[in-house]
């Protein structure tokens, strides 16, 4: 997803504008989420981006999208920019430490 949410919709108020932001972007997530996964691979990742226009969008984690949303509309920009694109990830296991009985 490459797109740019305008916040000056004429149809919503700036909250409202700004929810529906927020609930396309948890829509998209879950909808990419449940695809299936390729063979080898443990669970889908994402890089994301987020600032008020494409030059100006800063990288973030998954997580950080839905509070770099807000900060955008805080800020005062007009609409936002988000690019997510959903990536094969895979787990690396580490070793557990050994615990020793204490005698």
């Amino acid at each position: 997803m490459r797109k740019t949410f305008s916040f000056t919709d004429t149809a919503h108020k700036s909250p409202q504008a700004i929810a529906r932001v927020k609930h396309t972007v948890r829509k998209y997530l879950k909808r990419e989420r449940r695809k299936s996964l390729p063979e080898g691979i443990d669970f889908w990742d994402f890089d994301c981006k987020v600032g008020a226009d494409e030059a100006g969008a800063a990288t973030v984690n998954v997580r950080d999208v839905i509070p770099g949303i807000d900060a955008v509309a805080q800020a005062g920009a007009e609409a936002v920019y988000i690019e997510i694109l959903a990536k094969p990830g895979v787990r690396v296991h580490q070793p557990r430490p050994e615990h020793h009985a204490e005698e």
